[in-house]
């Protein structure tokens, strides 16, 4: 069993990357939104939180860390929950065919 366990286990996050996110200090429903919110409403938010993650510095490193867990919810990286689950899959279909590992 405790095999099992150290097979699953991942490996702990470095939050090192945050300290210089440009995001750091907005309002967090920014980049999750409230519950509730109508298509119209989600849509201004994501392109206002997009915004913001394009002239981030670090946005590799946030998507990175988003496809790694993966984060369900929110915008990370400059992606919404649809476009990640996309670019996952592109990475393991990537990584399927190099023969590597899809999130590494």
């Amino acid at each position: 069993m405790s095999q099992v366990r150290r097979q699953l286990a991942r490996p702990r996050p470095s939050w090192g990357w945050q300290d210089h996110a440009a995001c750091r200090g907005e309002d967090l429903v920014l980049f999750f939104g409230p519950d509730g919110e109508r298509q119209p409403e989600r849509e201004i938010r994501e392109r206002k939180a997009k915004a913001i993650c394009a002239q981030c510095p670090v946005r590799i490193e946030c998507l990175d860390y988003a496809l790694s867990r993966p984060e369900k919810y929110g915008t990370w990286g400059g992606m919404n929950e649809d476009e990640r689950a996309s670019e996952r899959r592109r990475r393991m279909r990537r990584a399927a065919s190099a023969g590597i590992s899809a999130v590494a």
